[in-house]
């Protein structure tokens, strides 16, 4: 192969020097075009990661989420309008989710005969996809599900024993959560566990 010896003489540097001077300007952009989400946009894409397409793994950890709640929901042979408004409502805060996907991903968890035969491999998905802190934040979420009817099943103190344990997280940490969703749902004035002596009347 020839190779053009005078390639990177000086008076090949200094012509292409020219060229690049006498380009046309680019003006920047005025001040305040871009705005936080395109902002948000762009370092995804520069991270190599496009917001609007979520990975596999990510979808993935979102239907093993679901079919929990939708788990604890159904856990009393039925799912009530208020608990279906919790889990919709969670998704869309925890992934970001529209209120039409969101619907969407719970019907299908809903659909799905799936829960019982791979109950450990959810929560084995949700162990491993999530931090020690975020799976207290899940289980604050199955109790806001669990006592959305305003009430508490026996098979339902059972799951969550369960799912906390399974979880790696203590009884400690779970009563804590638990007593944290009642005391929202006190301030929000809204129906406890049925009992004449309020939502507290079922602790232990």
């Amino acid at each position: 192969m020839r190779v053009d010896a005078g390639l990177d003489s000086p008076r090949r540097i200094a012509a292409i020097d020219r060229k690049i001077l006498n380009l046309p300007r680019v003006a920047p952009a005025p001040r305040g075009v871009l705005g936080k989400p395109v902002i948000s946009r762009i370092k995804a894409l520069l991270a190599g990661l496009d917001p609007k397409q979520p990975s596999p793994q990510d979808e993935d950890l979102v239907f093993a989420v679901t079919m929990l709640l939708a788990e604890a929901a159904r856990m009393d042979q039925r799912v009530d309008p208020a608990e279906r408004q919790v889990i919709e409502r969670r998704l869309g805060q925890r992934f970001g989710l529209t209120a039409e996907a969101a619907r969407a991903e719970l019907d299908r968890a809903l659909a799905s005969a799936e829960t019982g035969n791979r109950f450990f491999a959810f929560t084995q998905q949700v162990k491993n996809g999530t931090t020690p802190e975020e799976r207290v934040k899940l289980i604050e979420m199955l109790w806001e599900v669990i006592y959305a009817d305003g009430r508490l099943d026996p098979y339902e103190d059972n799951l969550m024993r369960r799912l906390a344990g399974l979880f790696d997280l203590s009884d400690a940490e779970n009563g804590a959560a638990r007593k944290r969703v009642l005391a929202r749902l006190q301030d929000e004035g809204r129906k406890g566990p049925g009992s004449p002596r309020g939502v507290l009347a079922t602790d232990h």
